[in-house]
Formats: C-alpha cells, sequence, structure tokens
C-alpha cells in the first residue's frame, strides 16, 4: 500500500505502531490463557469419558451376572426406563469467551410396574442416570473445547497478523518516511547554500 511521505503520515504511522505494540501483549496473553484453558477442560474431558466408560462397563458386567438383560419383552427393555427430558446448562465467561457450562440432566417421569422386572432395575435406572448425565457433560465439554479452539485459532491468528505484518509494517514505514524526510531536509539544506553562494556572488 502507498503512502504518503510526510510528516503528518509519519505521525500516523507511529500512533498505528503505538497501538499495535500496546494490544498485541493483551492478545498474547489472550492466546495462552486460551491454551491452558483448553488444556485443563481436555483433561476434565478425558477423565469425565473415562468414568463414563468405566460405569458403562460395571453396568453390563453387573447386568449380565443376573443373565437377564436379554430376557425383557420387547416393550419392557430398560433403556425406555430412562428418557432423558432436558439439558440443564448456564453460560459462562472463560477467557473472554462465551461456553455452556452443563448444571444438570432432567428425566421423563416414566411409571413402570415392579412386578415386571427383577429387583436390581431400580438400581439399574439410578446407574443408567448417571451416565446419562455423563454422556451430557461429556458433550457440554466437548462443545467448550471446540468453541475455546475456535477462539485461539482467531486469537493466534491476530496475534500472527500483529507480530509479523501490522508492526513491521508500520515501522517500515516510519524508516522510509523518515529517510525521505531527512533527504529532503539535506536537499533543502544544499539549495539553501546554492542560493547564498548566489547571493554572495552576485553582490560582489
Amino acid at each position: 500500500m502507498a503512502i504518503k511521505l510526510t510528516k503528518n503520515e509519519q505521525k500516523v504511522q507511529k500512533d498505528h505502531l503505538k497501538q499495535y505494540q500496546r494490544y498485541l501483549p493483551t492478545l498474547q496473553l489472550k492466546k495462552q490463557q486460551l491454551q491452558s484453558v483448553i488444556m485443563q477442560v481436555k483433561a476434565d474431558l478425558e477423565k469425565k469419558a473415562a468414568e463414563r466408560e468405566n460405569m458403562i462397563g460395571n453396568l453390563n458386567d453387573w447386568i449380565s451376572v443376573f443373565a437377564e438383560n436379554q430376557l425383557f419383552d420387547e416393550d419392557k427393555v430398560l433403556d425406555d426406563l430412562v428418557q432423558p427430558d432436558t439439558v440443564i446448562v448456564k453460560n459462562v465467561n472463560i477467557a473472554g469467551v462465551r461456553l455452556p457450562s452443563f448444571e444438570e440432566l432432567t428425566f421423563k417421569d416414566i411409571a413402570y410396574n415392579v412386578d415386571d422386572y427383577p429387583l436390581w432395575v431400580d438400581t439399574a435406572i439410578v446407574k443408567l442416570r448417571e451416565i446419562a448425565r455423563l454422556d451430557a457433560l461429556v458433550s457440554t465439554l466437548n462443545k467448550q473445547v471446540e468453541l475455546l479452539e475456535k477462539e485461539l485459532r482467531s486469537t493466534s491468528q491476530r496475534v500472527n497478523l500483529f507480530e509479523k505484518v501490522k508492526i513491521p509494517e508500520a515501522k517500515d514505514n516510519i524508516r522510509v518516511i523518515g529517510v525521505y524526510l531527512g533527504d529532503q531536509q539535506t536537499a533543502a539544506v544544499v539549495r539553501g547554500k546554492i542560493s547564498k553562494k548566489k547571493l554572495v556572488e552576485a553582490g560582489r
């Protein structure tokens, strides 16, 4: 982009440079915060996902002990007794990003005849609800990671723009204008000396 080789433009470029240099540390700090938060959320996500898998494994082993998981009628499948209703989340601001934070998972109130199921079904329903809650929590944490990584990409692009384009460009513009103005000043001094010399010679 062509720039005007004037003192006013030099001041504009210096002002821009100050703004970039003042704003860059804020962006760099935000980038570091985002990276730190993403690591924390991913660690929590890994922990909760493992907890969920472990719970599913324990439940399957437990049901298999009774060898009854395949004995329910089609209209009395155990999974039908646990039907999630609403995922309750609140929005929180972390590192400048608006994120969903898991609060609770509600379930539909499903009545069933205890005579139609073995005694351990009540406990199994509690476990299945815990697994469903973990599903909702894991899903929310995945969404957090997605939003945080999107913001990190955007922030990293801006950091690179300031570091590699805007700041070097402003410095180079200031240098070019400075050299031009210096040359003009030198030329003016030379012209002044020549004019003075001619006046002196003309006065002889």
